[in-house]
């Protein structure tokens, strides 16, 4: 990463609570540091190789709903800070994906997460990069968090 660039903090984009959260702290701190936001969503798509539509069809809708997932988030990152994010979309696994964007992107600088409210645990990418995966800084904060919290931590 070049020294004059603005730091790049990732967020990655999903229908869970806690994405809230991850992506209103991203946002906060690119705008207080002079950052920039970008976003990733990673469209799941079913693997039914002997069934080609049926594999299209899945893939495009997953798609298209990955877009209107980064679409939503960017409008809250502009009217949150007035940050236009980098808007990113794969398609695999997300944990996968992740990684090779990162590999890609040598402007990343950070990657944020939070960290799940279920009982179920802190959710499979906290758990990854909490096992010690970390190519670049990840910062990882509560999924409970308020949105007066988060602007105080931020």
């Amino acid at each position: 990463m070049s020294d004059t660039r603005p730091r790049k903090f990732l967020v990655v984009i999903d229908k869970t609570p806690e994405c809230a959260v991850a992506l209103r702290f991203a946002t906060r701190r690119a705008q207080h540091t002079g950052g920039r936001v970008s976003l990733l969503c990673v469209a799941e798509g079913g693997d039914f190789q002997q069934w080609k539509g049926v594999e299209e069809i899945m893939r495009d809708e997953a798609h298209l709903a990955a877009e209107n997932l980064l679409h939503t988030a960017a409008k809250a990152v502009n009217e949150l800070a007035g940050i236009i994010p980098e808007l990113v979309i794969e398609h695999g696994r997300p944990a996968d994906c992740l990684l090779d964007l990162i590999k890609r992107d040598k402007d990343i600088s950070i990657l944020v997460l939070a960290a799940g409210t279920a009982k179920e645990g802190p959710g499979p990418l906290v758990a990854l990069f909490a096992a010690g995966v970390q190519p670049v800084p990840v910062t990882i904060v509560p999924g409970r968090l308020s949105d007066a919290e988060v602007d105080a931590l931020a």
